[in-house]
């Protein structure tokens, strides 16, 4: 005869239950308690003005935000309910049920103090021996906006939508004339039809003068490089050497049919992915190889990685300078050029960016070659070209691939995080700090367990 485990739902407590007692010792909510009680909040609480009714404390809110993004909660509606139904949800709220506005309200208002807390973080790890800037690895991961492509607008197809309100607007005037006070058609309020199409037009108008706005920088950008090929030709000329190529072209400029606004959120561009095209923003993060944890991060509109590097590097010097500098930067072929070579040596940083696609299947005897002699020069790029071919440069990039693309899988297909729920580009930029933080205390804690 089978034996089963009798069970009561109805089992009255004799002594109140303690939510502490149902969470496991090493769980990592208690993890993110400690940690959290660890930082200096001071800069949240003052936000805070005392008046009206009592407000649920920082620490409170934000343990709550950081441990939905680090398993996969992301709505304030669903970390809400988990209040409700999720023990380690109650042992972080300690039993209290913000609502989903203030939760939203925080994340939204707070956003400017996530990169002091994001550095807190890692404060605390380099005091617990879990972190310090060795090698870092820098790549970007493609994340989808809080809007969809669909809503997107060209400004060929702004002026095709110009061209058929402006004959609406005609053909609705001359009815109006025609009728001059006769029943209007049809029960057509001329007058609303006639302030629709006007008010449709103001805003392609508005969404044209956008597109011009951003494609000027897109001109400037262009017309410099034009420039820089220009003096570089016209100084190999002066030095005796006869330039290659073909002289370059001045640029076009001005608005092209296929240059979009998205409606819906205005910073955010189409972006080239695996799966396609998607409406979202570039996303980059250096990681730490040693630990894995992320040491810094940036979110851009630009698809193009060869302009991430300097921006990152900048994140970098941000970091306390009692933590060194990196020993090197490695990075794949998107971010080589000799300018980002240039700018890590500037910084006294080891650039370590691929330069080409290798073979997958080298000869055994290339493979068993002995390394070349190093070359003497002063070229930071030939230099960097000579330690990629070597064996311990090669040994030394390789350990790239097996520690910043294993963290976007970890924040995609784990966390499951793929879409922003937050709308520009600033607040975009500190959800993804968000999610950085999230990462960095799951990671901790388990490095902490090790």
């Amino acid at each position: 005869m089978s034996r089963f485990i009798l069970v009561n739902r109805h089992q009255q407590y004799l002594l109140p239950p303690s939510v502490d007692e149902w969470l496991p010792a090493n769980h990592l909510a208690r993890f993110l308690v400690e940690v959290i009680d660890q930082l200096d909040l001071s800069r949240l609480t003052s936000r805070y003005s005392g008046r009206g009714s009592a407000a649920h404390h920082p620490s409170v809110l934000l343990a709550l935000l950081v441990y939905g993004y680090a398993t996969g909660v992301f709505s304030s509606r669903k970390i809400e309910r988990a209040t409700y139904d999720s023990v380690a949800f109650r042992f972080l709220s300690a039993e209290t049920h913000p609502d989903h506005d203030t939760l939203a309200h925080f994340r939204k208002t707070f956003l400017g103090e996530l990169e002091d807390l994001f550095v807190q973080v890692l404060s605390l790890a380099q005091a617990m021996k879990l972190v310090r800037l060795g090698q870092i690895s820098l790549d970007g991961t493609k994340i989808k906006a809080n809007a969809s492509k669909h809503k997107a607008l060209s400004h060929g197809h702004i002026e095709k939508l110009e061209a058929q309100l402006r004959e609406e607007v005609q053909a609705l005037l001359q009815k109006a004339a025609e009728a001059d006070g006769a029943e209007e058609p049809d029960g057509i309020d001329l007058p609303e039809e006639l302030a629709r199409r006007q008010d449709r037009l103001k805003a392609l108008a508005e969404a044209k003068a956008k597109i011009v706005e951003r494609v000027a920088e897109r001109d400037a950008r262009a017309q410099q490089d034009y420039e820089a090929k220009v003096a570089r030709r016209e100084g190999q000329r002066q030095a005796g050497k006869k330039p290659r190529g073909q002289e370059p072209k001045p640029p076009e400029t001005g608005p092209k049919a296929s240059d979009q606004i998205n409606l819906t959120d205005e910073e955010s561009r189409i972006m080239p992915s695996h799966a396609g095209f998607l409406q979202g923003y570039n996303s980059q993060a250096a990681v730490d190889v040693e630990t894995m944890l992320i040491v810094a991060t940036t979110v851009s509109q630009q698809t193009n990685d060869k302009q991430q590097v300097e921006p990152m590097l900048a994140e970098i010097e941000k970091l306390p300078e009692a933590w060194g500098k990196p020993e090197a930067l490695l990075a794949d072929t998107g971010y080589f050029s000799a300018g980002n070579v240039h700018a890590c040596c500037e910084q006294q940083i080891e650039p370590l960016i691929a330069m080409g696609r290798d073979s997958h299947h080298v000869p055994l005897a290339e493979r068993l070659a002995p390394d070349a002699p190093e070359p003497e020069t002063t070229d930071p790029v030939e230099k960097m070209a000579w330690k990629l071919k070597t064996k311990a440069g090669k040994a030394r990039y390789a350990k790239r691939k097996s520690t910043v693309e294993p963290v976007f899988g970890i924040i995609k297909q784990v966390l499951g995080f793929r879409q922003f729920s937050l709308r520009g580009l600033e607040a975009v930029a500190g959800e993804w700090k968000l999610v950085a933080m999230a990462f960095n205390l799951r990671r901790m804690h388990v490095l902490a367990a090790a």
